[in-house]
């Protein structure tokens, strides 16, 4: 249950992240987003340090590294697509690619499922799907370079996950430090090599500073929800975060919450109520 919570409290974390992501990748080049958002989620994770603990083992080291490169780019990739949109239809697509690649890593780790969780599983990508299945988002077809970005960034932030879960649970907040010191040294250097294709448009500091503090608040939730629980169940409850993002939109851009939208929601809800049981 405690491992549900977390997950739950990263995939809030997580939608909220993206839609602000996606709202300041609207404002100028996604990189000037991405050179704002990752140091101001490593501030959170040093800030953190002295209260959860942080041991650099090779291990720890090693996974967090990776967890950086992953992270770089489905920050680059993920705010492109959300800016590109429709972010209704773009963003559940990357949740679904998000969560299958943990999942089958979970299981092929051994981690089973108890029959309500073999309910839930299945249940949680089918509620994501609706989440983004609005008339709207039926009549705003995405371009092929907007779905291959999307998938791109599923992948990423499914290997960012998968590499998380891989550090020593002992390591405390060590591989998200490395992690994040990476990914912003990463995007800190493409913006250096790319600099004359920036633009002159200035980045919104404050959406891009909030989405990197929310989505390392999102990193430290899924890695100790993960730590605490099984990997197959934690990414498939992350991945529901569309449907904070679609709740954003509705509040803060008007856009209208179709029928089918709120069967999604609903699902997610049943999704989660039947991984909780399992």
């Amino acid at each position: 249950m405690i491992a549900l919570l977390l997950a739950l409290g990263s995939s809030l974390a997580y939608g909220c992240a993206d839609f602000l992501g996606g709202l300041g990748a609207r404002k100028a080049h996604v990189l000037r987003t991405v050179i704002l958002a990752a140091p101001a989620s490593l501030v959170v994770e040093l800030l953190l340090w002295p209260v959860l603990g942080a041991y650099f083992t090779p291990a720890a080291i090693g996974w967090g590294a990776a967890s950086g490169v992953a992270s770089a780019a489905a920050f680059a990739l993920l705010y492109r697509t959300l800016a590109i949109g429709p972010m209704s239809v773009l963003s559940p697509v990357t949740a679904l690619v998000s969560a299958v690649v943990p999942v089958g890593v979970g299981l092929l780790q051994g981690e089973r499922l108890g029959p309500a969780g073999l309910l839930g599983l299945p249940l949680a990508p089918a509620a994501v799907m609706l989440v983004g299945a609005g008339r709207g988002a039926r009549s705003a077809h995405p371009s092929r370079t907007a779905l291959l970005t999307a998938f791109g960034a599923g992948i990423a932030i499914a290997l960012q996950l998968v590499f998380l879960h891989q550090a020593p649970s002992g390591s405390g907040v060590a591989p998200l430090i490395i992690g994040r010191a990476v990914s912003s040294a990463a995007g800190l250097t493409a913006a250096a090599v790319m600099y004359r294709r920036l633009g002159s448009e200035k980045p919104a500091y404050a959406i891009s500073a909030a989405a990197g503090v929310l989505d390392s608040l999102a990193n430290l939730l899924f890695l100790f929800a993960a730590r605490d629980g099984d990997l197959a169940v934690v990414a498939v409850i992350t991945a529901l975060y569309p449907a904070a993002t679609v709740l954003l939109a509705r509040r803060v851009l008007a856009e209208t919450i179709h029928r089918s939208q709120l069967v999604g929601l609903g699902a997610a809800a049943v999704a989660v109520s039947l991984l909780a049981l399992t």
